[in-house]
């Protein structure tokens, strides 16, 4: 872990480096982003633009190229929008363009190292550098009923101690790869690159707002969710997984309980609202078989139900009009947070480690392990008192997102300092 005055020292050195680049160099220094996931979630569709602002931030003289995993849906031409100099990376000829071009390889956040073989690929064919901003590292995948074996995990670690630097977007995380034999010289911990995320869609939330009588400040946003998300729902061609079911049946009402007892008490005991909105693309079946059909004729006066999906700019254009928001996904209050909104995040095993982050943020009131009993207990009592205080928790949101952002400015610092020079032809 870097001492703060190391990283100030770095921050210097890099944005002396970035601006000379160019002159020195006839060229600024590229880099190959890894990112883009899937687009089923906007979490995971919010990590890419989100580290993309980052590097438009802080290191505005580096191009930066993505290498995507999936930016169907629409997404594709959001990123172009909104950084038009990107350039995109979905072809066999445009990556090796890329691996000739590029001076660095990012690894962008994720539930894990998500990106082995494409890191491989990029060591192997070029002998360049790479990093890894902001990842969980897990003894399992969220996604993945069994834990990860000794291999795959010392296969994780062999990964990790090759790179210029890693940078875990929790704590755990940090202590367990280094008690696993993780050696980086540079590691330490960078919030999820979705905190930057600042992709919106004012016109069409504020037409969604407007239909459903949904005022500035005057709503609070809750998402309900399977410990498992169902891909075979929402992906073509993915097989069933009968295990996975049965934990969500086996679990649903439990983790969502909690989160029926607080519309209900902010529907009665204040004068907000409430919608019920998605994170991934099963999310509003599940809001409205757990929370939605559980209501009073008057309580639904109160509360409106989402019925389809959205892209992360409309999410973020509602966040930034509600008073807070609470539930068990992660990504969105990841987004409420980095727009100075206050959110509560409801955590369970099959998680990961990365809800942690809030505790590492300043935001520890705001966490609830919903394994433990206690802490589904007293969870509405904590969206209760969020709504309540509204001064106070705008400003711990505040509190929270400027502490993120001195993370990201310094670790983003040393990105600087890592991407070598172009060669001169």
């Amino acid at each position: 872990m870097l001492s703060r005055r190391e990283f100030i020292t770095l921050l210097s050195t890099a944005l002396t480096a970035s601006c000379s680049h160019r002159s020195a160099n006839g060229r600024p220094p590229r880099i190959l982003l890894c990112s883009a996931w899937q687009t089923v979630n906007i979490g995971d569709i919010a990590h890419t633009p989100g580290f993309l602002t980052l590097m438009e931030r802080y290191l505005p003289e580096v191009e930066t190229y993505l290498w995507p995993r999936d930016i169907g849906q629409g997404v594709e031409q959001k990123l172009i929008d909104r950084f038009p100099k990107l350039k995109l990376v979905t072809s066999e000829s445009e990556r090796q363009q890329a691996f000739e071009e590029c001076d660095f390889f990012v690894h962008g956040s994720s539930a894990s190292v998500s990106a082995i073989s494409q890191i491989n690929q990029w060591v192997e064919e070029t002998a360049k550098g790479f990093g890894i901003y902001g990842i969980t590292f897990d003894d399992h995948q969220s996604w993945i009923l069994k834990p990860d074996t000794p291999e795959q995990l010392q296969t994780k670690i062999s990964i990790l101690n090759q790179a210029e630097f890693v940078f875990f977007r929790d704590s755990e995380s940090i202590e367990l790869a280094k008690s696993l034999g993780c050696q980086t010289e540079v590691t330490g911990f960078a919030p999820d690159a979705a905190f930057a995320c600042d992709v919106r869609d004012d016109a069409k939330a504020e037409a969604f707002l407007d239909v459903n009588d949904l005022r500035p400040r005057q709503f609070l946003c809750c998402i309900a969710k399977y410990r498992y998300a169902p891909y075979w729902l929402m992906k073509e061609n993915y097989p069933f997984d009968p295990g996975k079911q049965q934990v969500n049946e086996q679990f649903k009402e439990q983790d969502n309980a909690p989160l029926r007892r607080a519309v209900k008490r902010i529907v009665n005991e204040t004068d907000l609202k409430i919608l019920l909105c998605p994170e991934d693309m099963s999310e509003m079946a599940v809001n409205k078989e757990l929370i939605y059909d559980w209501l009073t004729p008057a309580e639904k006066e109160r509360v409106v139900w989402k019925e389809d999906y959205w892209l992360v700019g409309e999410a973020i254009s509602v966040y930034r009009q509600s008073a807070g928001l609470f539930g068990n996904q992660m990504h969105s209050p990841i987004m409420c947070i980095g727009h100075g909104i206050p959110a509560i995040t409801c955590r369970v095993e099959q998680q990961t480690s990365k809800g942690i982050m809030w505790r590492d943020i300043g935001l520890d009131e705001w966490l609830f392990n919903f394994d433990l009993p206690e802490d589904r207990e007293r969870m509405p009592d904590a969206v209760v008192a969020m709504a309540n205080d509204h001064e106070g928790s705008f400003r711990k949101a505040a509190e929270a997102k400027a502490f993120v952002e001195s993370r990201q400015k310094e670790t983003m610092a040393h990105l600087g300092r890592v991407i070598p020079y172009p060669k001169k032809n």
